[in-house]
């Protein structure tokens, strides 16, 4: 990929980071005519394609593939479980991820996009330096992702402590683990290395699992994960990790003590905007955020930013929506403005969780608890989720006389419902609307169906 400049030697747009933000602000301001300056230092892709969703979602699938294995004669299917070939479960994820990169790249190349690799700094309200050469753009989008943090005085070594990059890479399936973190990254590879064969211990300094979730989500997946033997301290702040003959060993809040083979840090992510030179050029920012308005303007004119480096939900999906609602704003489109709440979120554990809209403890404190009403569907009445042999629920969150605000699922492939459930959120969506849609039987997607048929008054299965 060469740099092609305009005549005038000043882009339309300037790209500081190939994230999922920053490729999709590409391809749109690409698509509207724009002409666009990318830079990646790294892959571009980012950390959800290299070293986030993608290949942890493979793991997980693997995962799968192992419990079916083990557990495939309740379905009449005799099979033996031989054991994990952690260089194949690899290239596996790394053939996903190649096929993605590639395709990637290929999309870039051909939106006739000046694609620069190198890393790049904002020297000036207009401009991005790469190895002593300056992209000037009429506009500059900052999209630079984040980075796995870790706590003070708790040194990452890469070998037995170590973050989801290298957990990513590891060419072995531990014995033992101990995961620091009980949000969406600590659970999903407690998930995976349990369904491997190891003893996981999930230490959690908030009162429960999953906390940003509704809370009843968080109980289903305690008591999911107490019944898979994975074991977890919440309410536990970590102190500090010693290393042992055979791995580390962690103190947490009491003096307790818990040892294992590794430690994964995944107490969450942080924004990758050190030394960018933002604050430099009047950038505002907060603990390391680019603060932006409604419609991703930074303080600086004609500076925008997207994803994980604005505050609020680290998820892909949300960057790459942000990047094409930028490349639109600059195209003079006037985009409708992002609402964060209708922003779907899955965990893929097992069991996985699912959710859009407000818990049920937000919309009380929005609407008042007397207006709020709740229904509970239990996947227990489902067709297609007894074949699966899962068990879980959809949970809805409604205003009193009004729309639903709140979709909340459970259970086995629930993430493939969230479809569904956020244009039933971003609609506005009234339960006796969705009661008269028709949902194919048997699938997942009835209970989402059943649950709307109840909260509209018409519940046929008693019980459900």
């Amino acid at each position: 990929m060469t740099v092609t400049e305009p005549n005038d030697a000043t882009f339309d747009v300037v790209i500081l980071g190939g994230g999922s933000g920053g490729y999709a602000a590409t391809l749109r301001a690409a698509q509207l005519g724009l002409s666009v300056a990318l830079i990646e230092k790294a892959e571009l892709g980012g950390t959800c394609l290299h070293r986030g969703c993608i290949p942890t979602k493979a793991l997980l699938h693997a995962a799968e593939i192992a419990d079916q294995t083990r557990e495939s004669e309740q379905f009449g299917v005799k099979a033996e479980l031989m054991g994990v070939d952690m260089a194949g479960v690899n290239s596996y994820k790394d053939g996903v991820v190649s096929r993605l990169y590639k395709g990637l790249q290929g999309l870039v190349k051909s939106s006739k996009a000046s694609y620069v690799a190198g890393a790049g700094k904002l020297v000036g309200k207009d401009t991005v330096e790469v190895d002593g050469k300056r992209y000037t753009g009429r506009n500059v989008i900052l999209a630079t992702g984040s980075y796995s943090r870790t706590l003070p005085g708790l040194e990452v070594d890469g070998q037995r402590v170590i973050t989801s990059e290298h957990a990513l890479k590891l060419d072995r399936v531990p014995g033992s683990v101990i995961v620091l973190g009980g949000g969406v990254i600590g659970v999903e590879f407690a998930s995976v290395w349990r369904s491997f064969g190891a003893d996981v211990t999930i230490v959690e300094a908030l009162p429960r699992l999953v906390a940003a979730e509704d809370e009843e989500s968080s109980k289903a997946l305690e008591r999911a994960f107490r019944k898979r033997g994975i074991a977890f301290k919440t309410g536990k702040k970590f102190e500090k990790v010693e290393h042992t003959e055979n791995g580390v060993k962690v103190t947490i809040a009491g003096g307790e003590t818990v040892e294992a083979e590794l430690l994964l840090v995944a107490v969450g992510r942080g924004p990758t905007t050190a030394d960018l030179g933002y604050e430099e050029q009047g950038v505002k920012m907060d603990r390391g955020f680019v603060l932006t308005d409604e419609r991703l303007r930074t303080s600086v004119p004609n500076v925008y930013a997207v994803g994980d480096i604005v505050p609020g939900l680290q998820l892909a999906h949300r960057g790459f929506q942000q990047g094409i609602f930028v490349a639109e704003e600059i195209a003079g489109k006037n985009p409708a403005v992002i609402d964060e709440n209708g922003i779907p979120r899955v965990t893929y554990s097992d069991p996985e969780l699912a959710s859009v809209g407000l818990t049920e403890a937000k919309a009380k404190e929005q609407y008042g608890a007397d207006k709020v009403k709740t229904y509970n569907y239990n996947l227990g009445g489902n067709g297609k989720s007894q074949i699966l042999r899962t068990a879980g629920f959809v949970k809805l969150v409604r205003v009193e006389d009004g729309p639903v605000v709140g979709v909340h699922m459970v259970g086995a492939r629930v993430g493939e419902l969230i479809g569904e459930a956020q244009l039933i959120f971003n609609w506005e969506a009234y339960p006796v609307e969705v009661a008269q849609l028709v949902h194919a039987h048997p699938t997942q997607g009835e209970a989402l169906g059943e649950a709307h048929l109840a909260l509209a008054g018409k519940p046929l299965h008693a019980h459900a």
